[in-house]
């Protein structure tokens, strides 16, 4: 059992770091659709910066005693044109076949992009086959408060010399 526990953690940390250095499918966000509680016109934008994240692998919950699972709390510190925070949850699966493995998650981020203050939810899909990555990271729709409603878009994650940044296509009405 405690062969196993540690099989699943040093697959789900293997897990993490390879979906993060793959870069994402560019992938452009969708126009806004009509929606009465936004008001203003659809703004394209972009932005950039650097994260830290913190991965923590939880325990076995008893449902999942399979060495191949594993489930990790994120906790990120966002700097850049958005400056926020994010706390979420991972689950990851790893294979016998070396180099192909799964991932989803999901955080809540907390902060401002360019000045506008609210939250929103990422929602993080992975794979990697045979080494070749697939990562899409997607604001889940209507999920914007504050300034951040209406929000939509894709954020991509690069990973070089061991830093972390992000270049984030995004979809925001016009503020009034």
């Amino acid at each position: 059992m405690k062969k196993q526990r540690r099989s699943a953690v040093g697959i789900s940390a293997i897990l993490c770091l390879a979906f993060v250095v793959g870069s994402a499918a560019q992938t452009q966000p969708q126009p806004l659709a009509s929606n009465p509680s936004q008001k203003g016109t659809a703004m394209p934008a972009h932005a950039t910066g650097t994260f830290e994240v913190k991965l923590t692998p939880q325990a076995p919950d008893g449902k999942f005693e399979d060495a191949t699972l594993g489930r990790m709390t994120i906790d990120k510190q966002i700097h850049g044109d958005l400056e926020a925070t994010s706390k979420g949850t991972m689950l990851t699966a790893g294979t016998d076949v070396k180099g192909s493995a799964g991932y989803v998650a999901i955080e809540r981020v907390t902060g401002s992009v360019h000045g506008r203050a609210g939250t929103f939810v990422l929602q993080h899909t992975g794979t990697m086959n045979r080494g070749a990555y697939q990562l899409s990271i997607t604001v889940v729709p209507d999920s914007g408060t504050g300034q951040l409603l209406g929000l939509t878009g894709e954020f991509n994650i690069t990973i070089a010399g061991g830093k972390h940044s992000y270049d984030f296509e995004y979809t925001l009405p016009e503020a009034h």
